[in-house]
């Protein structure tokens, strides 16, 4: 008799039906959903009578390497990054919509790496949120879209364009640990090409866990939208393309200025306030609010369209630009 076949281990190999299959039943609905993954479209309750619905795309080159982050985190992250979007507008996460393309030579457990990041992802994160369906189909680079969905329990949601002269400015969450952990996958964590290096990336996470999963799984303070919506907050935004660069989107918004105090940024001002992909919260409250636990206070609004002052000195809004110094290869 010959050699038994191996199992099929790529999603070329399995197809998509079966590839889904073993996917699947590793996610979970979430609270919010009537009717989860098997129809056209899941239903998903709305008791607000209105949903807060944001996207986010994750491509292996400019947003991700696969050399460094594991299957696990790459979908940690996913959700991580959308559920941040939801919780700045004040909302409650309620569900998630996955698509993801994959070149055909994609191992299976690859994927159901994904499915299991997700799956831990929203239990920490968003407990009773799920994963409602999504879309599988074949590319040359993979890539993951997550489209998050929220509820406002009533509540008006919390925009950009809300923050008055006089408001404190306060962050939730890390504040250039996620640029700290990259500096060092760049630093340390590529061969003698500079190309991206699984063992030496690993090593990194021995030596340094703390900044390697504020980069590569980040824990962002996801509760703490609606504690500001709850606490009176003005305004707020996710912080993902650095605190400068999305501050300003907020003062410029609101047709204010904002001035930051350098103590309370930490001994590397620059980084703080350029450093990207953090994810926390940047939010501001009545003077005399009550801040929520999970904030700081980091500087007051001023008088201004769109600046930035530290210590009232002016600063540039330096930050994250995916098509910034990008040269198209994935690494």
């Amino acid at each position: 008799m010959g050699a038994a076949s191996a199992e099929p281990s790529t999603v070329a190999e399995l197809g998509e039906s079966a590839t889904l299959a073993r996917i699947l039943p590793r996610l979970t609905p979430g609270d919010a959903a009537l009717l989860g993954v098997g129809d056209d479209a899941a239903v998903v309750r709305a008791p607000d009578g209105r949903f807060v619905v944001t996207t986010d795309m994750m491509v292996h080159g400019p947003d991700f390497r696969l050399a460094w982050s594991t299957p696990f985190e790459l979908g940690w992250k996913a959700a991580a990054t959308n559920l941040t979007d939801v919780a700045a507008m004040g909302a409650r996460p309620t569900a998630l919509v996955v698509a993801i393309a994959a070149p055909p030579t994609t191992p299976v457990s690859l994927l159901e790496g994904i499915a299991d990041g997700l799956r831990e992802g929203l239990a920490r994160l968003a407990p009773g949120a799920g994963v409602v369906g999504g879309d599988l189909s074949a590319s040359s680079v993979l890539t993951i879209a997550v489209t998050a969905f929220g509820d406002l329990d009533g509540r008006a949601p919390i925009l950009r364009s809300g923050a008055r002269v006089g408001d404190v400015v306060a962050h939730a969450g890390v504040r250039g640990d996620a640029a700290r952990g990259l500096r060092l996958l760049f630093a340390e964590g590529t061969d003698a090409s500079g190309e991206p290096d699984r063992e030496l990336a690993a090593a990194l996470r021995a030596r340094h866990p703390e900044l390697i999963a504020a980069q590569l799984a980040p824990s962002p303070p996801v509760s703490a939208g609606v504690a500001a919506a709850l606490a009176g907050a003005t305004a707020m935004l996710d912080v993902s393309d650095g605190l400068a660069r999305d501050a300003r989107r907020l003062a410029e918004a609101s047709g204010v200025g904002l001035d930051f105090d350098a103590a309370t940024l930490g001994a590397d001002v620059r980084l703080a306030l350029a450093g990207a992909e953090d994810h926390g919260l940047l939010a501001t409250f009545p003077p005399h609010a009550a801040l929520p636990a999970e904030f700081d206070a980091i500087g007051r609004v001023v008088e201004g369209t769109g600046e930035l002052f530290v210590d009232a000195a002016p600063v540039a809004a330096e930050g994250w630009d995916p098509y910034a110094g990008w040269d198209g290869r994935a690494g």
